[in-house]
């Protein structure tokens, strides 16, 4: 099969195209044909292998996993004796190692059916962003209904996830972007848009409940002063790999003697939060934005995109699918159907759901 092949830590230089064996399905596994898969600043960070205590995990001379990738859409192809949930031919999105190739295989608790709704590039957005967003809100958040919440870099794969979950738990929402992108934050339902390049939120006179910061071009106290007495900072940017390793442990060491600091802690693998957030979708409370479509053998350009830090939404490479020209995310999307029923009985797992 095609596939994407990282055998050394560097620049976008080191994927290489090329063809490996297909993977092998375990008792509990499930095969799955890739129809697309999205690209995140994780997999820049892991791609260049730094901040280098990284590689204790993910290799230390080398990538532990030779094809990159995690987030990703696609059909059954096959499903291991054990499984009993998932079976050939359902259209199902998740995660696995290896997504930037045409099969893909994990465990059957990593993927759930694919919304109707949804094409496969969107399917394969709702993964690692989405449920970033969706923990940093609810589980170090605790985001309630009436609340003011303001999301720093609103316009990228976390932060459009991020507005849509926090409007779906009943917050009212201000987005901070630049001039560009300020239309497409209100179409998936911002209350408020700050542009930063007119205006700085932390010197204004608005004071929020919860800021999510996913930029980091204020400092922790900067960023503080937007906050109402009782409100919580959640610092989850920083610049390059090594910037945000070091914005992270210094939010952690701030959250021990700051009443206003919460330290980011999410944990992807969950697939409680997955079926989370398919409800929040077939409820029309999140729709996944495209930034571009990629092909297979462009994924070092996708990846390029994403280490910009100036995607809208999310990027994403199709694989078993006709080429598609690259297009950009446009200025909105069409705006989240939210019938009251469906969004209070979406609303209830994120209430409910332990952290992952």
């Amino acid at each position: 099969m095609r596939a994407i092949i990282q055998e050394k830590y560097g620049s976008t230089a080191v994927l290489q195209a090329g063809v490996i064996e297909k993977p092998v399905v375990g008792d509990t596994d499930v095969l799955v044909r890739v129809e697309a898969a999205s690209v995140h600043v994780g997999d820049w960070i892991l791609m260049t292998g730094r901040p280098y205590v990284m590689r204790m995990a993910t290799g230390i001379r080398k990538p532990r996993v030779a094809v990159p990738g995690t987030d990703v859409s696609g059909i059954v192809d096959a499903v291991g004796k054990d499984v009993r949930r998932l079976r050939t031919g359902d259209a199902v999105f998740g995660w696995c190692e290896g997504a930037f190739a045409e099969y893909a295989v994990a465990g059957e608790e990593q993927f759930v059916t694919k919304p109707a709704s949804l094409t496969f590039e969107q399917a394969a957005a709702v993964g690692v962003s989405a449920t970033t967003a969706l923990q940093l809100l609810r589980d170090n958040g605790k985001v309630e209904a009436g609340q003011k919440v303001l999301i720093n870099g609103a316009s990228g794969g976390v932060g459009t996830f991020a507005v849509q979950i926090a409007k779906a738990m009943g917050a009212e929402v201000t987005a901070v972007c630049s001039t560009k992108n300020v239309d497409l934050v209100r179409s998936i339902g911002a209350d408020h848009v700050v542009d930063y390049t007119r205006e700085d939120f932390t010197k204004g006179q608005n004071t929020y409940d919860l800021i999510l910061d996913n930029v980091g071009n204020h400092s922790m106290a900067q960023t503080r002063r937007a906050l109402a007495p009782t409100g919580t900072l959640i610092s989850n940017g920083g610049g390059h790999a090594d910037g945000k390793l070091g914005r992270t442990l210094r939010t952690m060491l701030a959250s021990m003697v700051v009443r206003q600091q919460a330290a980011p802690s999410v944990k992807t693998q969950n697939a409680a939060d997955l079926v989370a957030l398919k409800e929040l979708v077939e409820a029309g409370s999140i729709t996944p934005v495209i930034d571009g479509t990629y092909a297979l053998n462009e994924t070092a350009a996708a990846i390029r995109r994403v280490a910009t830090g100036h995607a809208r939404g999310t990027v994403v490479i199709t694989v078993n699918q006709q080429r598609k020209p690259v297009t950009e995310a446009p200025d909105s999307v069409p705006p989240p159907a939210r019938p009251p029923r469906l969004i209070d009985a979406a609303v209830a797992p994120l209430a409910a759901s332990p952290p992952a």
